[in-house]
């Protein structure tokens, strides 16, 4: 006789696999990256170096793991947000849940631009465009439909965006000049003038169309005309205009997935079961689409969007699976507390305390040498990594000791 079927959480509950997959992706940024790299530079296995790999970005076209950290966390986003915004919406009213939403973007966009140097920069060298800010005009994007629209109309509002932006970026012609920074090297020399570029871009008169190399596609002339201010890549923004619409359809996906999971009428093994179905379908019609629209984080195309929301769901379902239908908790403490503390951490991170660095001042110079010199060469970049990240985890206990929240 079999076991009857787990009992799903109720709506209003909170799901703690969530934030743990929340956790688990900020725990990459926050060091674990580091810590892969110095391993694979003590020990140079091809396991290591395979995750090594995996770990740095691909120069333009393809997919690796570190291209799913940035996706990962925008669908959480969604994610996190079927069940926040539900409740406002049956407590408070739909007027609520758009203040919501609306004060929280302008609160994250404003912290994106004290991450990026905010107002000590003089203008124009201040970048108005970056991670932070896509995850705000993404949550801003999807919270208003989500507010106005029902499931069926959220699913064809992502189809939309995702064939809107391919329709764009094939169709739409632009000048037949790459935008690329080590193109301009080699035409004008080693520094480039902004005059010099502008003046051979408006000089170009051949059109393209459907091309999606740096620097020569739409959105990136798309930004080079019409983004001001400090540009990541110098002439366009890898968290450009064009390209944060389709991470609205991101942002969507995890919405989908939330809605899923706040459902009374479905087993939590069934929920599993359609979260690794839509994966997979998702992941095939990602790398099937690849084909005609390659897959680019930097420009956030729509095969790029249906691949790292594949594995998303997957990696949700897998965690859905271990921490609230298994309850298997004892592996995952360290990810709740950095998940509920993601933006917190990362400012920190970023503007504030230099991990590494204090890490050095335990366990650098001489104790360092120490165990390069007894253990192996290069562990003692694993030890500065290991207590570099056990110094974020200590944080991100403490905030969450203390109660301190921001997120998304």
């Amino acid at each position: 006789m079999s076991a009857p079927a787990p009992a799903s959480p109720a709506p209003s509950s909170r799901l703690v696999s969530l934030d743990a997959l929340r956790g688990f992706d900020m725990f990459w940024i926050l060091g674990g990256d580091a810590l892969v790299y110095a391993l694979a530079k003590a020990w140079k296995t091809p396991p290591l170096r395979f995750l090594a790999m995996e770990l740095d970005h691909a120069d333009w076209a393809g997919f690796r793991a570190y291209h799913l950290i940035f996706p990962l966390f925008v669908f959480m986003a969604g994610a996190s947000m079927a069940f926040a915004l539900n409740r406002i919406i049956a407590e408070r009213g739909r007027g609520a849940a758009v203040k919501r939403v609306l004060v929280r973007s302008a609160i994250l966009f404003l912290i994106a631009l004290f991450y990026s140097g905010g107002f000590t920069l003089e203008w124009p060298d201040m970048r108005l465009l970056g991670v932070v800010n896509r995850i705000a005009l993404a949550y801003a994007g999807a919270g208003l439909l989500y507010i106005y629209l029902r499931p069926r109309g959220l699913a064809i509002a992502a189809v939309a965006i995702l064939a809107g932006y391919w329709a764009l970026m094939t169709f739409v012609p632009i000048r037949d000049i790459a935008l690329d920074k080590e193109a301009m090297i080699a035409r004008f020399g080693p520094k480039p003038t902004l005059e010099q570029v502008q003046r051979a871009y408006e000089a170009t008169t051949a059109r393209v169309t459907g091309r999606y190399e740096p620097g020569l596609n739409v959105s990136n002339h798309f930004d080079f005309e019409h983004l001001p201010g400090r540009k990541y890549d110098v002439y366009w923004d890898p968290e450009g205009i064009l390209s944060t619409i389709p991470a609205v359809a991101t942002c969507l996906l995890g919405v989908l997935a939330g809605l899923l999971l706040r459902r009374t009428d479905l087993t939590d093994m069934k929920k599993v079961q359609w979260l690794v179905i839509g994966g997979v379908l998702s992941l095939a019609l990602g790398f099937a689409w690849g084909v005609q629209f390659p897959i680019v984080k930097k420009i956030w195309t729509s095969s790029f969007v249906l691949v790292a929301g594949g594995w998303s769901a997957l990696l949700l379902a897998a965690f859905f699976y271990l921490i609230d239908v298994r309850q298997w908790r004892w592996w995952c403490p360290a990810f709740v507390w950095i998940g509920m503390n993601p933006i917190t951490l990362y400012v920190i991170k970023g503007n504030l305390i230099m991990f590494p660095r204090q890490a050095q001042r335990f366990v650098g110079g001489s104790v360092k040498a120490f165990f390069d010199a007894h253990v192996t060469t290069g562990f003692g970049d694993v030890m500065i990594a290991t207590v570099s990240i056990g110094l974020v985890i200590l944080l991100a206990w403490f905030l969450h000791s203390r109660k301190i929240f921001l997120r998304v």
